[in-house]
């Protein structure tokens, strides 16, 4: 095929271009044509196709997440913000950090071990790109029902490709969540997080100033993997009604990973780059027309430079390569022999492509000829803007009024087979089966890890400066009244760090939805960023970043919205950290926290059936209150742990099984107390010495505290209900072997 020029596009406008097949709609093609004034060449079209889809533009949700930046609190710890490749915030000691969520649904559940590998690949990379060394990684996930062959078929896969890649990089994966729900059958949720660390003189951003400084691809070669990967297949729905596009699945290497992160931080060190981009989602197309939109505008591309796996691909399919492994680096002349060098004694393939200009254009040639001439800012930031409609879905309003009966046990017998099945269904059992693939203490910084509240990082061993990271989601709560939803998420993640003794700082976010084009689904999502904005700005805290990921149904049916949100926290010393087990007998077990008896959204009435009428409302007066009365009373608490999914009933029975030390508890209202999902709770256990100072201090901050019991023995007794640690153990941890073998 002769090649598609820009003379060529000039001189013959009528030719029939596949504007559609690669996701665009008439309108946008009619706009890219305004813009250039002629029709686009095949590879400015490829260009603009994977930049303007939904995973890559954001054109759906922009107008609604601007809002993170109009509420957006003052904050002296916030270095960088929304924008790049990741946010970064300030620790102290001159340490920063910076810390991102991603996700990478679609191409997982093309291919599980594959398509996670890479998500896991791909925010690591973004991190890198910021400076950092990255130390951990963690890791939310979403399936349909635990006991569907399309369940069999994905979780053991990717889990094994998070593992796989995490484990070769050697890189901790310290938390994260698994969660069965029959909407997300067909549509698993694959969210990726990783933490890095730099110094503040070490970070680096996306952009290409200086006229002459030369732009390298380095890292792995260019192949066929990948191509229009996230960047189409994040942008459609999965439909039995109609062919979806399944490109092939991004391949990662770990390996090849872990030599490209080396060779970046030695490159770092000697301050060799003026700034820099990783290959992900659309590939060259997005490393180019970003780090010139950010940088001067200008920028010269020779294609044919880049070197191939396969040296059959097209121009059009380089762009659009998705291959992983690679970074782009804008590196000034002066500096090109030592960039170089380095990458050469990592043996990391290093090419010079190309060089910034002078000019607002990104042009790019191929052998001489100009097959790219467009405004880099109309590729990577200006593309369409969706206000999409918004409407209000029937349901909310109907499972408000509707009867909802979740039968609750009374006699002992009862309560204690209710709390055995509770602990044993997918959503509260133990995931070790999946945390034992896993490595979480390798580099040796690993503090706290799953199934605690939030992973622990020590940062520096001789300060024992740590930080803590915490990602939660209650879709079913979000599903009831996704306002809500997203600032109980939020406050659950500070709790769940507050609980550890780390001081909430910062927060990111992967909002999972289904298709942008229901006017339901919009709304889930506009009242969700609405939520998180004002719980954001009411906590105090600056949201650095995150992911959008739509699309994420089969058919008609969509996911519960599912607002994965991730909150960052700094711990002086992580030596004083405030584990989640039981560590002896004879302390006193207190309940912290307002108690109502809610059980909308709870696993126990999911188990029934059931989802509710309305979600519990979020008090972030008193979820702020309770975070300083869990930070202020750290040195009297022997053990700490959040209330949530399974309530009170899964809090104790984790709480006990961890070391083993049974519990004697006596609750009013026994069964509403153990299962309703109540928010803004925490479980503590203290020594009889210190019940004076707990009293004081939830005086202090105006905090409900109930003593419900001591540790010891061997069983858990609540009221009149006896079970042994050995009875909870084996109910806690044979569901996963049975279900996944």
């Amino acid at each position: 095929m002769a090649l598609d020029t820009v003379t060529t596009a000039t001189q013959n406008p009528d030719t029939k271009q596949p504007f559609a097949e690669l996701g665009l709609k008439e309108d946008e093609y009619a706009r890219i044509k305004t813009i250039l004034g002629r029709r686009p060449t095949s590879s400015e079209l490829a260009m603009y196709s994977v930049m303007w889809s939904e995973h890559c533009s954001y054109k759906s949700s922009k107008i609604h997440l601007k809002q993170f930046g109009e509420k957006a609190v003052k904050s002296d710890a916030l270095l960088v913000g929304i924008g790049e490749n990741a946010g970064v915030v300030d620790i102290g000691q001159n340490y920063a950090i910076t810390f991102k969520i991603e996700s990478h649904n679609h191409p997982s559940f093309i291919e599980p071990y594959q398509g996670a590998a890479t998500g896991v690949g791909g925010i690591v990379r973004d991190i890198l790109t910021m400076g950092a060394r990255p130390i951990a990684v963690m890791d939310p996930l979403r399936f349909g029902l635990a006991d569907a062959p399309d369940t069999r078929r994905l979780l053991p896969g990717i889990v094994a490709g998070i593992g796989g890649y995490g484990n070769c990089l050697g890189l901790p994966n310290i938390g994260g969540e698994i969660v069965f729900d029959e909407t997300y059958a067909g549509n698993p949720l694959v969210n990726a997080l990783c933490v890095g660390v730099m110094k503040h003189e070490d970070i680096k951003l996306a952009t290409a100033h200086g006229t002459g400084n030369l732009v390298v691809l380095f890292g792995a070669k260019t192949g066929g993997d990948g191509i229009g990967g996230v960047s189409v297949l994040a942008s459609e729905t999965f439909s039995d009604a109609k062919p979806t596009k399944r490109p092939a699945v991004q391949v990662g290497d770990p390996f090849a990973e872990k030599v490209l992160i080396e060779c970046c931080l030695e490159i770092f060190k000697a301050d060799l780059v003026v700034g820099i981009q990783d290959l992900g989602g659309a590939g060259l197309s997005c490393a180019t027309s970003e780090l010139a939109s950010a940088g001067s505008g200008g920028m010269q591309i020779n294609l044919e430079k880049v070197p191939l796996r396969d040296p059959s691909l097209s121009p059009e399919e380089i762009l659009m390569s998705e291959s992983q492994e690679r970074m782009c680096a804008i590196v000034a002349p002066e500096n090109i022999k030592h960039f170089m060098a380095i990458c050469k004694k990592w043996d990391v393939t290093a090419t010079v492509i190309g060089e910034v200009t002078d000019g607002e254009r990104l042009h790019i040639t191929f052998n001489g000829e100009l097959i790219v001439d467009v405004p880099p800012r109309t590729v990577a930031h200006d593309g369409p803007v969706y206000n999409r409609p918004i409407k209000k879905p029937d349901y909310v309003d109907q499972l408000a009024k509707s009867k909802f009966e979740v039968p609750l046990p009374t006699a002992p017998d009862e309560v204690k087979a209710a709390i055995l099945k509770l602990i044993a269904s997918p959503n509260i059992a133990d995931k070790s089966w999946v945390t034992s693939q896993y490595d979480k203490y390798v580099q040796g910084n690993t503090v706290l890890a799953q199934p605690e509240d939030s992973g622990l990082i020590r940062i520096d061993e001789q300060t024992h400066l740590g930080v803590a990271v915490s990602t939660d989601a209650n879709a079913r709560w979000s599903y009831l009244d996704p306002y809500q939803g997203a600032k109980l998420a939020l406050a659950e993640s500070c709790r769940n760090l507050a609980t550890t003794g780390a001081k909430p700082l910062a927060v990111t976010n992967c909002l999972n939805f289904g298709s942008p084009e229901d006017p339901g689904v919009m709304w889930q999502f506009a009242e969700t960023v609405r939520g998180l904005a004002d719980a954001a700005l009411e906590l105090g805290l600056p949201i650095t970043g995150g992911n959008v990921s739509f699309y994420n149904q089969t058919g008609a049916v969509a996911i519960l919205p599912t607002p994965v949100i991730g909150v960052l926290g700094v711990i002086q010393d992580v030596r004083k950290r405030t584990p989640m087990g039981i560590p002896a007998a004879d302390l006193d077990l207190y309940l912290i926290g307002k108690y109502n008896g809610n059980l909308s959204g709870s696993e126990w009435a999911y188990l029934h059936g059931e989802i509710g009428n309305a979600s519990p409302v979020a008090d972030l007066d008193m979820e702020k209150r309770l975070v300083n009365f869990l930070l202020d009373g750290q040195p009297i608490f022997e053990s700490a742990h959040d209330v949530s999914n399974g309530g009170l009933a899964a809090t104790i029975v984790e709480s006990v099984l961890k070391n083993k030390v049974g519990a004697r508890i006596e609750l009013n209202d026994v069964a509403n107390a153990l299962f309703s999902e109540t928010p803004g709770r925490v479980l503590v256990s203290i020594k009889d010495s210190a019940t004076n100072e707990i009293v004081k201090l939830a005086g202090k901050y105006q905090i409900p505290i109930y003593k419900i019991g001591t540790t010891g023995g061997t069983d858990l007794e609540i009221n009149l209900a006896v079970i042994s640690i050995e009875e909870l153990s084996k109910a806690h941890t044979e569901t996963f072997p049975k279900l996944f073998g």
